[in-house]
């Protein structure tokens, strides 16, 4: 499902499409909120709540900004469209059908998207491309059913070993993930690419609390973000975790995974790669299956673009400083999408900051990012109309 909206009342200025989805992760655990997930509460200029940050708090600055001017004025400096989805954060599944259903509706001259962070409430971030994504499962059989550990255990392979087993070749102790052939079309940064990388400052383990960094050393934290692919275990599940204690050898275990894609890796390739090289490392006392879900190819934008141009002007207008420019770690489907369908640039103008805690308990947006985000918006519809 989506939204949309719009205001055509600016005649032969340019079209500006925003973007935004008003769909949220999953609150679990619920018992780490302060306060409950769907009752926003603002504390110390935060507002938190489920969404406040991802994507809903930085979508309503750009409807405040429109509200705004209308208000105001009685008209905008650009026509405006509003396209607003309900399942960006599983994969935008039905978001490309509707794109290629009403192309004509949704032309534009560019898409403006608040949907990423900032550096510091001071520090604007232009971001210029994002990662790509695979999402995986890998399933672990070595019986049809859950067996007693005190008749079997020694003799029928149990699933969680074999799981960890496999899992544990995905990288060296460098963090290099050891699929055949996973780096073989990854691009070389160029020379312009790692100076504005220079220009970025490193608070990751301010920002996450970790003890040390960790992965391909012989790259820098930015680039490692950005411009490397990644191997990622988000859960494993199998066995008996409930109070007390249950002596069996599952029949079964699961991993949930995910790699980070850059620009000229192929999703399906790589997926490939995965499955054959687990196939060749599994052991024989089990059956794998790898499950293949969401795939998204990286993007890159052309930062000499007008759109991006607008939206550096827009952000050192309102937040006081020149944007420092970053390829973002994460990943937009729809970036691709109007890009390949309706063939427009896209601008990137996050307003969330590296703590807001989006995906987490206690999501919270900093309300000066909100209002500054609503002036950046006003901005960049003006800088635009000038392009």
């Amino acid at each position: 499902p989506a939204v949309y909206g719009d205001w055509l009342h600016a005649g032969d200025a340019p079209t500006v499409l925003i973007y935004g989805h008003y769909d949220v992760q999953p609150v679990d655990p619920i018992n780490l909120w302060k306060t409950p997930p769907f009752e926003p509460d603002i504390r110390d200029d935060y507002i938190y709540a489920r969404g406040a940050t991802d994507d809903k708090g930085q979508m309503f600055a750009h409807v405040a900004a429109v509200d705004a001017m209308l208000k105001s004025g009685g008209k905008l400096p650009v026509n405006v469209k509003f396209l607003l989805e309900g399942e960006e954060e599983v994969g935008s599944k039905n978001l490309e059908r509707l794109i290629t259903t009403h192309t004509d509706l949704l032309a534009a001259d560019c898409a403006l998207i608040s949907d990423s962070h900032i550096l510091s409430p001071t520090q604007p971030l232009a971001a210029y491309g994002l990662r790509g994504l695979a999402i995986l499962e890998l399933a672990v059989r070595s019986a049809d059913h859950d067996l007693h550990s005190g008749q079997y255990g020694g003799v029928v392979h149990n699933p969680l070993t074999a799981l960890v087993e496999i899992l544990s070749k995905m990288h060296n102790e460098n963090g290099t993930v050891q699929i055949p052939g996973f780096y073989d079309d990854v691009l070389p940064v160029s020379a312009e690419e790692h100076a504005l990388m220079e220009k970025l400052p490193d608070h990751i383990l301010e920002e996450t609390g970790a003890k040390k960094l960790w992965g391909e050393k012989e790259f820098s934290v930015h680039e490692r973000i950005g411009a490397r692919p990644t191997f990622e275990i988000h859960g494993i599940v199998g066995g008996y975790t409930g109070e007390g204690s249950k002596t069996v050898i599952p029949a079964h275990a699961f991993a949930k995974l995910s790699m980070r894609l850059v620009p000229n890796q192929d999703p399906e390739k790589v997926i490939r790669q995965f499955t054959d090289y687990v196939n060749s490392i599994a052991p024989d006392t089990v059956d794998v299956e790898v499950r293949a879900f969401d795939r998204v190819p990286a993007v890159l934008v052309d930062r000499h673009d007008p759109a991006i141009e607008a939206m550096s002007a827009a952000y050192e207008a309102s937040f006081g400083n020149t944007p420092l420019f970053a390829r973002e770690g994460g990943s937009i489907p729809v970036v691709l999408m109007f890009q390949q369908h309706l063939g427009i640039p896209v601008a990137l103008m996050g307003l969330g900051l590296p703590d807001d805690a989006l995906h987490a308990p206690n999501e919270r947006f900093y309300l000066p990012n909100f209002y500054r985000g609503i002036e950046a918006s006003i901005h960049f519809m003006h800088e635009y109309a000038e392009k």
